[in-house]
C-alpha cells in the first residue's frame, strides 16, 4: 500500500482544535498518522512554510449538469467542478436553492460510476420535486395530492442519502407554511438539514429569515440560511444577525453562509428581477452587468435589460448592489461559514465559482480582517459539522485523506467579474481521497471525487 508523509507544515485542524507542526502519513485514502516523528513513505511532501489543511467544504454550490450522455458535464476550462478542485475545495454540497440539474440521488450514483473533480453531496431540491410532481406555475399553491406526490418523491431522495431539502422560496413564490412544513418534515426522522434562499432581501430580509425560521423550530430542524451577504448586506445585516442569534437562543440549530463579494449572481428571468426590485435595491438598471451573449460585459439600460429578460431569460448576470460593510461584518461572526454560491452557465458567471476560498484569505486574513485558524473553521469544520459530515473537515487518525496544502502569505485569488474562471495561486496541492488532485493550480486527476451520503 502506498504510503505519503506530508512533513513540516503548520497543521490547522479546528474541527480537533489543533494548530501545530505536525507530520500527516497517508495510507489506503486515510489518515494514518499524525506525528512528530517521520515515518518511511513511498512519497514524501516537504510542507515548510505552509498551512496543511483539512479540504475545503463548500456548503453552497449549484453543480454542473448532466449531459446527454449521461455524464457529469467536465469541461476542465468551463465547468464548476474542476474550479472547486483548484480552490482547494474537496467536497460540495449541491441541490441548492431549491433546485437540481438532475434527480439529486441519481446525480450521486454518477459520481461513484465516473468520479468527478470533488467529492459530491446533495441536497434533494424542493422545486425541482415540485415540478416533477407536476405543477409548473411558480406563483400558484400546490393541490393537496401535488403535495403527497411532491413529499414522497422528496422521502425518497433523502432516503437514498441526499443530506435534507433545499428550498428557493425566492424563486417559488406561491410555497406556503403548508407545503414548507409538508416537505420539511420529511428530514425529521435522521435530524437532516433543510437550507434555504428565503423569501426575499433588503428590507424585506426579517419577515423572510422568521418564516423559515420558524419552520426549523416547529419541526426542530438544523437549518441553514444561504447566502445572507446578498439577502442582508444591503443595510441590514447588523439586524439581521441579531435575529440569527435570537433564534439560535431559542433552541434552534441554526447557521448560515455568505460569499465575499460584493455583488451577486442570478439569472435575468429570476424572480429577484420581479416587479419592484428597483424600488427594493433604491437603483437604477445600470447595476445590473450581462454575463453572456450580446451584451456580455455590458451594463444594462431599462432597454438591454427587458429585451435580455424577454430573449434569454436564463442568462447570468451581475448585480452590483451589495454593501460591502455589511459583507465584512457577516464575517465576522462565529455562526457565519464560507460558501460561494459556486454556478456556472458553461463557463460564464460570477468569479465566486473559482475564487472564493483563496478571496477569503486574500482579503479578509491578510488585512487582518479574520484570523487564519477563523478562516480555516469556517471552510472546514463548520460546513462538516453542520452537514454531519464524520469523516470530512477534520486531518485525525482514520478520517479521509481529503487536505490542502497553501501559503497563508501568498494564497490570491484571481478570478474577476470579467475573466470569472482564472484560477487561483500558491495553492501548493490538493488530496482527495489521498491522491493528489491539484499541484499548483493543475488539475491532474479529475475523477478522485467520490458521493458523499447520509
Amino acid at each position: 500500500m502506498k504510503r505519503t508523509l506530508i512533513k513540516n507544515g503548520l497543521v490547522i485542524d479546528p474541527a480537533n482544535q489543533v494548530q501545530a507542526h505536525l507530520n500527516l502519513l497517508i495510507e489506503g485514502g486515510k489518515i494514518s498518522a499524525v506525528t512528530t516523528e517521520i515515518p518511511d513513505a513511498d512519497l514524501v511532501i516537504d510542507a515548510s512554510g505552509n498551512i496543511i489543511s483539512p479540504g475545503f467544504i463548500d456548503i453552497h454550490v449549484h453543480e454542473d449538469p448532466i449531459t446527454a450522455d449521461g455524464t457529469i458535464y467536465n469541461d476542465e476550462t468551463k465547468a464548476l467542478f474542476p474550479c472547486m478542485a483548484r480552490m482547494g475545495v474537496t467536497t460540495v454540497i449541491g441541490g441548492q436553492c431549491g433546485g437540481n440539474k438532475y434527480h439529486p440521488a441519481d446525480y450521486l450514483d454518477i459520481v461513484d460510476r465516473d468520479g468527478a473533480a470533488v467529492n459530491v453531496a446533495m441536497l434533494a431540491g424542493h422545486g425541482f420535486f415540485r415540478e416533477r410532481a407536476g405543477h409548473m406555475d411558480i406563483y400558484t399553491h400546490v393541490s393537496d395530492e401535488e403535495l403527497v406526490t411532491m413529499t414522497a418523491f422528496l422521502q425518497e431522495a433523502v432516503d437514498r442519502g441526499c443530506l435534507g431539502v433545499s428550498y428557493g422560496i425566492r424563486y417559488v413564490p406561491g410555497i406556503d407554511e403548508r407545503e414548507l412544513k409538508a416537505t420539511a418534515e420529511v428530514c425529521k426522522k435522521d435530524q437532516k438539514l433543510i437550507a434555504a434562499h428565503i423569501r426575499s432581501d433588503a428590507g424585506e430580509v426579517f419577515s423572510a429569515a422568521v418564516e423559515f425560521l420558524e419552520i426549523a423550530r416547529s419541526l426542530q430542524l438544523p437549518v441553514e440560511l444561504s447566502h445572507i451577504g446578498s439577502m442582508a448586506g444591503f443595510g441590514q445585516m447588523t439586524e439581521f444577525l441579531r435575529l440569527v442569534d435570537e433564534y439560535k437562543m431559542k433552541g434552534v440549530r441554526v447557521t448560515c453562509d455568505c460569499y465575499p463579494y460584493y455583488a451577486f449572481s442570478t439569472s435575468i428571468g429570476s424572480t429577484t428581477y420581479d416587479e419592484g426590485w428597483l424600488e427594493r435595491y433604491h437603483c437604477d438598471y445600470d447595476v445590473v452587468e450581462i454575463c453572456e451573449g450580446t451584451y456580455k460585459g455590458q451594463r444594462c439600460t431599462k432597454e438591454i435589460f427587458d429585451e435580455v429578460r424577454k430573449t434569454h431569460p436564463k442568462y447570468k448576470t451581475i448585480c452590483y448592489v451589495m454593501k460591502g460593510p455589511d459583507v465584512d461584518l457577516a464575517f465576522s461572526h462565529p455562526n457565519v461559514m464560507l460558501g460561494s454560491d459556486g454556478t456556472l452557465n458553461s463557463g460564464q458567471g460570477h468569479p465566486r465559482a473559482a475564487g472564493t476560498f483563496p478571496r477569503l484569505f486574500s482579503e479578509f486574513v491578510r488585512p487582518g480582517k479574520l484570523s487564519l485558524y477563523e478562516a480555516v473553521r469556517m471552510t472546514t469544520a463548520m460546513p462538516a459539522e453542520k452537514a454531519g459530515l464524520k469523516t470530512k473537515g477534520r486531518l485525525n487518525v482514520g478520517t479521509d485523506a481529503d487536505l490542502v496544502i497553501f501559503d497563508p502569505k501568498t494564497i490570491q485569488d484571481h478570478a474577476t467579474f470579467t475573466e470569472p474562471l482564472l484560477p487561483p495561486s500558491r495553492i501548493e496541492y490538493v488530496f482527495i481521497g489521498g491522491e493528489i488532485a491539484v499541484n499548483n493550480g493543475t488539475l491532474l486527476h479529475g475523477d478522485l471525487g467520490r458521493s458523499v451520503r447520509l
